[in-house]
């Protein structure tokens, strides 16, 4: 059986530290049998969602773009790993703009895909910043991968990544457990199927009270 990991990068910057951080992780995925596809989108034209539903009725986004092309390799991943550098102690405005549209637009089943985020900074921001991008996951029914340290690295250029030794090593180790984790629950998945879900209760409050 085949495994794969959409890896979304929402650098600007190719071959800079937030590369660097998940070619670290992609290494160890490959050396465990994962194939990896890589979606960039630092650089693309950033749009953010309308909430116009129209994604309900078509179940594409409205913004025909790259959303649009990593719903269809995320629907078949078992995993989805993004990165992104800090700006001004958050996560690239760009990514998650893209993110918000992708979680948003696509109703297929994420329940147990693994999530894996990944942070670089030079000095702060990186737990508020990691913080902000597991909350996709976990509220989608996805199943999180954790290391050994909070998934980051730190470094103003590739090259200061290098010398975060630390932070490569978790790199590594949260390559590990993110491939464990996708092989486990495909196990599981094959032997007893999926937990159950309850969508009934939606709190809104219509009645003021």
């Amino acid at each position: 059986m085949g495994y794969k990991v959409l890896v979304i990068c929402g650098s600007p910057h190719r071959s800079g530290c937030t590369d660097r951080a998940l070619e670290e992780v992609c290494r160890v995925l490959n050396e465990e049998g994962v194939e990896t596809e890589w979606i960039r989108v630092g650089k693309d034209d950033a749009h953010g969602c309308l909430a116009c539903r129209s994604c309900r009725k078509t179940g594409r986004c409205v913004f025909d773009d790259g959303v649009n092309r990593a719903a269809a390799l995320f629907e078949q991943a078992d995993g989805l790993l993004i990165g992104s550098p800090v700006h001004y102690g958050s996560p690239a405005g760009a990514l998650l703009g893209f993110l918000d549209r992708l979680f948003y637009s696509t109703g297929f089943s994420k329940q147990m895909k693994v999530g894996a985020a990944v942070v670089s900074c030079r000095r702060g921001g990186n737990t508020a910043s990691f913080d902000v991008l597991n909350k996709y996951f976990t509220i989608s029914g996805m199943a999180v991968a954790s290391s050994t340290y909070w998934n980051q690295v730190h470094g103003f250029t590739a090259e200061d990544v290098e010398k975060d030794l630390e932070g490569l090593q978790t790199m590594r180790n949260l390559g590990r457990n993110m491939a464990f984790l996708i092989k486990a629950i495909a196990a599981r998945k094959e032997k007893e199927g999926l937990p159950p879900v309850e969508k009934d209760a939606f709190t809104s409050f219509p009645d003021g009270k």
